[in-house]
């Protein structure tokens, strides 16, 4: 067979400490593995030599993170060989479940996640219209199975022996409405989802993207709780697409390469309740008071900017999707056994007095492995003042969504 020469591209977060202590930033990044070799006739997954090229496609990849993922790769490409004449092959033996997936999020998030080389089955929920959607995404030569699951008498059967469930199910927001408007629609939406998976993998991660995340996270916890199955380090509030933004907005306002910034984002996922750590932000970058309160509300407000520039006709579905894939990506890497992942999620937290908090947290094999408090310390006055301006906000969307949770218990 001849030696040909292939192009992968997959995007993630990647994030390598560098001195002992330190945070590494977690990135998004635009990979290209250029592979030179013997290739199967039908796409298989990546296979290559022990000599890997990685190229950063789009800059999100400083020059030491490169440096470090290519000597990941040239090490699983020399155990590789020993056991496949074709050299490198990724690992695809996770089973990820999209349920919404026929949905705005759920469709480009489906197609995001049929990309990584870690997934061997794409199990897709909805409620309808999730046939068609399996049936294209099948097509694509990645390496995962698409299989698709339709209505609530299929559920049970979408998720048994997950590793990662994303739940983007649910209604959007429309101009003029608030994340609470969607609260009773979407609260019982995510009730249902969360009980079928601590019937059928209680031990998946669970990465919920149906809003308000701010009690929605609290409900599921709560569910999981009445089900005897609550880990959590497990269950996740998607709250990357605050960090994406905050990244676009300060690298396009401060005229920076956007593989340098990293921009830490706190609280919730609502309004107010979103705080860009602007002081954070890496590199180390001073802005004036005006570009701080200027920049931090553009963040927070970076929804409803997209509902009102559809004109009714949706809301930030595509954007969500892709920070959610980077979401699936590194809790992949994570349960891969890369030491090294960091992202920012809504979770239970100990870092105020409140029992959800978003932070960055540091991601392994078995869900969060810590809480990263040095982001909450240094702060300026105006960012102390918005931490404690965002806990009351914060704090009714909580009990909400426990609420709820305990009176859909009691009635049941």
């Amino acid at each position: 067979m001849a030696a040909t020469s292939a192009t992968f591209s997959i995007g993630s977060a990647i994030g390598f400490r560098t001195k002992a202590g330190q945070v590494p930033p977690s990135k998004p990044s635009g990979l290209r593995f250029n592979c030179k070799n013997s290739l199967l006739a039908s796409f298989s997954g990546l296979k290559a030599e022990t000599s890997v090229s990685c190229e950063s496609d789009t800059s999100f990849l400083s020059k030491e993170s490169s440096a470090a993922l290519r000597s990941s790769f040239t090490r699983k490409a020399q155990k590789s060989e020993q056991r496949s004449q074709y050299g490198l092959q990724p690992q695809a033996s996770f089973k990820v479940a999209v349920l919404g997936a026929a949905g705005g999020i759920g469709q480009p998030l489906a197609l995001l996640i049929k990309m990584s080389p870690l997934v061997s089955a794409l199990h897709l929920y909805d409620i309808a219209n999730v046939k068609g959607v399996a049936a294209d995404l099948s097509h694509c030569n990645t390496p995962s199975q698409v299989l698709e699951f339709t209505g609530p008498s299929e559920l049970a059967n979408g998720l048994k022996g997950v590793n990662v469930v994303v739940i983007p199910a649910g209604v959007p927001r429309k101009p003029g409405m608030t994340r609470d408007d969607l609260f009773n629609i979407n609260a019982n939406i995510v009730k249902t989802l969360v009980e079928a998976v601590a019937d059928n993998c209680p031990d998946a991660f669970i990465h919920i993207i149906s809003n308000p995340v701010n009690s929605t996270v609290p409900i599921a916890a709560e569910i999981l709780k009445q089900k005897g199955v609550y880990d959590p380090k497990k269950l996740f509030g998607v709250t990357t697409l605050d960090v994406v933004r905050a990244n676009t907005f300060v690298a396009q306002k401060k005229n920076l390469k956007l593989i340098d910034v990293d921009v830490p984002v706190v609280g919730g996922h609502a309004g107010k309740t979103i705080l860009p750590l602007l002081s954070k932000t890496k590199p180390s970058v001073s802005f004036t008071d005006e570009e701080v309160e200027e920049l931090t509300v553009r963040i927070q407000n970076a929804g409803t900017e997209v509902v009102e520039a559809k004109a009714g006709a949706g809301s930030a579905t595509l954007s969500m999707a892709y920070a959610a894939a980077r979401f699936v990506e590194s809790s992949l890497r994570a349960l891969d056994g890369d030491g090294d992942v960091y992202e920012c999620a809504f979770v239970e937290s100990n870092l105020t007095e409140l029992p959800f908090f978003a932070s960055r947290v540091k991601i392994g094999r078995k869900g969060v492995e810590a809480l990263v408090s040095s982001d909450l310390q240094g702060l300026t006055e105006y960012e102390q003042k918005a931490v404690e301006a965002l806990k009351p906000e914060l704090k009714a969307s909580i009990e909400k969504g426990v609420a709820f949770a305990q009176k859909q218990a009691v009635a049941a």
